[in-house]
């Protein structure tokens, strides 16, 4: 896989380009940026990921550790969306012993 990374190395950019895309509109957005703001924060990325493009090229493996973080972000997606339809993630259950606290 190294390899045919290493002789396409604009479809590797492109790939480690949307990794960070989905990486960072998943974990740190918060809220829509103003626009200026919004291109400048997409044009460091797409610097940064230039240079993770050239570390895979380089042969190490930054598709692949992306992707193992991109497949748990799912996971977790996933586990939120089950537990919101089973109805376990609104309510709180309190502790056994919250009530049975016995004071000298």
């Amino acid at each position: 896989m190294q390899n045919w990374f290493h002789s396409h190395p604009v479809i590797t950019y492109l790939i480690i380009l949307c990794l960070v895309i989905y990486i960072f509109n998943s974990v740190f957005r918060v809220q829509r940026l103003p626009i200026v703001k919004e291109i400048l924060v997409h044009l460091v990325m797409a610097i940064g990921a230039f240079v993770l493009t050239i570390f895979q090229i380089d042969k190490l493996p930054i598709i692949q550790c992306m992707s193992v973080a991109v497949i748990m972000m799912l996971m977790l997606r996933g586990r939120q969306l089950y537990d919101k339809l089973k109805g376990k993630g609104t309510q709180a259950d309190p502790p056994a012993d919250a009530g049975n606290k016995q004071t000298p």
